[in-house]
């Protein structure tokens, strides 16, 4: 069974037009309507209401590459869900910081930062190289506030997604373990 912080999670990532509309008491209705489906059933009933949201209209129009990454991490979340992974935080973000963590969860006993990275098509440089130096040092610093945060001192790791979100086809989706040590 699925926890609270799951499906909240889920209507975040998918009903953002929704809320942009400030339907409040539309979102929490949906939560708990979530909260009795199983898994299957969520993401269609998800599905619905983002084909459903399209047709609402729009209080701003966002820049396509935004969208790109929003629909990238919205595949990284359900690819690392498939691979066992409990994320507990989604566009974690530091007030001493520019960056944000986009997935912090659990693989096993590890506690995961997870950098997702989305383009739309295939380029000479992979999407992963784009995690340089300074984004690692960026990410390193964003991830100690988040320990700070916790009880304990579980063993951390940082992953990297690259998501190719290519016209028409489905999300090509890799996964870079221990892609890079705290900075």
């Amino acid at each position: 069974m699925f926890c609270r912080h799951f499906y909240w999670d889920i209507i975040s990532i998918n009903i953002l037009s929704l809320r942009d509309f400030r339907y409040d008491r539309a979102l929490s209705l949906t939560l708990e309507v979530l909260e009795q489906m199983p898994g299957q059933l969520i993401r269609l009933t998800l599905h619905a209401l983002d084909s459903l949201a399209k047709l609402l209209p729009r209080k701003d129009s966002r820049p396509q590459h935004l969208l790109t990454g929003m629909s990238g991490e919205e595949a990284a979340y359900f690819y690392l869900r498939e691979k066992g992974y409990v994320i507990i935080a989604r566009n974690y973000r530091s007030p001493r910081s520019r960056s944000e963590l986009d997935l912090v969860g659990w693989d096993g006993g590890t506690l995961c930062f997870i950098e997702v990275k989305t383009r739309s098509q295939r380029g000479i440089i992979p999407a992963e190289f784009a995690v340089d130096a300074e984004k690692q040092r960026d990410l390193s610093h964003v991830a100690r506030e988040f320990l700070r945060k916790i009880k304990g001192n579980p063993p951390v790791r940082f992953d990297i997604v690259s998501v190719y979100m290519e016209v028409k086809s489905t999300p090509n989706i890799e996964l870079f373990v221990n892609a890079f040590t705290m900075a």
